[in-house]
């Protein structure tokens, strides 16, 4: 079992939705983001990570969380199995011009394919989608605004 190092990032709309992100490599729903390069730092990380997956530009992040232990276990739909080390910050990007005539949809073609759907999702919303079992300790601790800098 590998242990991965990820970056992710929540980016709110000005109403308070948080960027969803419907990935292509297992289909759920979370937050952009994704595995450390060797010689990046983790907020490197995060940084490329949503530039590659929704084509915005962080122009600042404050980190939220660090989610490690046995809710991190992840078993890929290939049978691989992994561990998550997660890195979440909260993040601003300038969404001017970048989003759909309701608001909702941000407008990006993804030349790597790893979004199938980026959309601004309230809390409600998000409960209702199937979210990746790594992540949704993060929408919980959302939930109860209850975000601590260390999470197991």
């Amino acid at each position: 079992m590998r242990i991965i190092v990820t970056g992710g990032a929540i980016i709110q709309d000005q109403a308070g939705r948080i960027l969803m992100q419907r990935r292509s490599d297992y289909g759920d729903w979370g937050l952009p983001g994704g595995a450390m390069e060797p010689g990046e730092t983790i907020e490197e990380t995060m940084k490329r990570e949503v530039l590659e997956e929704t084509g915005l530009v962080v122009q600042s992040h404050e980190l939220m969380g660090v989610y490690s232990g046995p809710k991190m276990q992840y078993t890929y739909p290939d049978g691989n199995e992994v561990v998550f080390v997660m890195f979440i910050f909260k993040a601003e990007a300038k969404l001017q011009g970048r989003l759909s005539d309701n608001g909702i949809r941000l407008l990006f073609r993804d030349l790597h394919q790893e979004s199938l759907q980026l959309e601004f999702k309230s809390m409600d919303e998000i409960e209702q989608l199937p979210i990746s079992s790594v992540q949704r300790p993060v929408f919980e601790d959302l939930k109860q605004r209850q975000i601590a800098i260390l999470r197991s």
